[in-house]
């Protein structure tokens, strides 16, 4: 009966955990960065070509390798980078980009999301994974939880299509340059999508007109085409170090020059020798104490200030004035108890004595 009186209790405490449980979405490990290596400082990276239509704005580097053609530039505008067609910068920077598309295959454990779409969710850090495409409709929310260092890794079984006006924001300290999207064929970011991260495709990359990402398009075969986009290459901000506590150097402290520190000598407790009765102590203290002072008060550490007159010491609560402790009703109850208990007692063994004298007489 016992046991079945707490299964009973403990029924309601289950539904509810069974509840938060089923509409949480499931943690994933906590992820390190994906290392980019050398193709870190490339805003737009290519496998074959490199194809651009109107006023597109880069941030960064843009590399094509082993392909040779890199079209479109003017009109568009490379700030803060160079442009590396076949070169051998370009060649390392695809090999580490191999390097690290497979780091991101690898990752886990995974979070399913196969089948459905990317939007209207608010996601936490870990590894997202759907075994065939991935979609983003609307807006996509990626919540840090207020750690800057926080890592989001999306893994797309084919392809990544986001729809037009789509939307992938930052919350709670999350960086762009922890977002990572590791798409199996290609990816398309929808026309006026703002897009965040790195995208690892390992056939081809298409930006449609008016899109924008804080990110990096990285292609490792294929082509990456651009139309009126701005693509600007995330840097992390520090990450703010852990604080460290600073020992408090003790008497015996010696200093770099081999010079033995002279420790301050405490101050002698400070007396009052014309006051008697009670005793105190204190801290550290400062300030003029006036008044009437009858008792001795003792002063441990540093004390300083005026001290002018006697202080009147505080009487404790339920005292008279004169210090004597407070009389207790109850006490004078019992006092009287026994003092009846006492007489009675006398009187019974009074008359005891009379009857005994008087059967003797008798």
């Amino acid at each position: 009966m016992l046991r079945l009186r707490y299964l009973t209790l403990s029924v309601p405490s289950l539904v509810v955990a069974t509840a938060l449980l089923a509409a949480a979405p499931p943690a994933s490990a906590a992820q390190s960065q994906v290392g980019l290596g050398t193709a870190t400082s490339f805003a737009v990276l290519a496998g074959s070509t490199v194809t651009n239509t109107g006023p597109t704005t880069i941030s960064g580097d843009v590399g094509l390798a082993p392909g040779t053609a890199v079209v479109g530039f003017p009109p568009g505008l490379v700030s803060g980078g160079s442009i590396h067609a076949a070169d051998a910068v370009a060649l390392q920077a695809q090999n580490d980009l191999t390097t690290a598309y497979n780091d991101a295959a690898g990752r886990g454990p995974v979070v399913d999301e196969t089948g459905v779409d990317l939007g209207g969710q608010r996601l936490l850090p870990g590894v997202y994974n759907a075994s065939s495409s991935m979609g983003l409709t609307g807006t996509v929310t990626l919540d840090g939880l207020g750690d800057p260092a926080a890592v989001f890794i999306f893994q797309a079984g084919s392809t990544l299509i986001s729809a037009s006006n789509a939307t992938v924001s930052l919350v709670g300290a999350a960086q762009p340059c922890n977002v990572f999207w590791q798409v199996g064929s290609s990816a398309t970011i929808g026309t006026n999508t703002t897009f965040v991260g790195s995208v690892l495709a390992l056939t081809s990359i298409t930006m449609q007109t008016g899109a924008s990402i804080q990110g990096r398009l990285l292609a490792r075969n294929g082509q990456v085409s651009l139309d009126t986009n701005d693509i600007r290459r995330p840097a992390c901000a520090a990450v703010p170090p852990a604080p460290t506590t600073t020992p408090t150097p003790t008497a015996s402290a010696t200093a770099t020059t081999g010079a033995t520190s002279t420790p301050t000598p405490t101050p002698a407790p400070t007396s009052h020798p014309s006051a008697t009765g009670g005793s105190g102590s204190g801290g550290s203290g400062s300030g003029t104490h006036t008044g009437t002072n009858t008792g001795t008060h003792t002063f441990t550490g540093t004390h300083t200030g005026t001290h002018t007159g006697v202080g009147t010491p505080v009487i404790p609560p339920g005292h008279p004035e004169t210090g004597r402790p407070a009389e207790n009703p109850d006490s004078r109850l019992w006092l009287i108890g026994a003092l009846l208990c006492v007489l009675g007692a006398g009187s019974a063994a009074v008359r005891s004595t009379r009857r005994r004298t008087a059967s003797r007489q008798a």
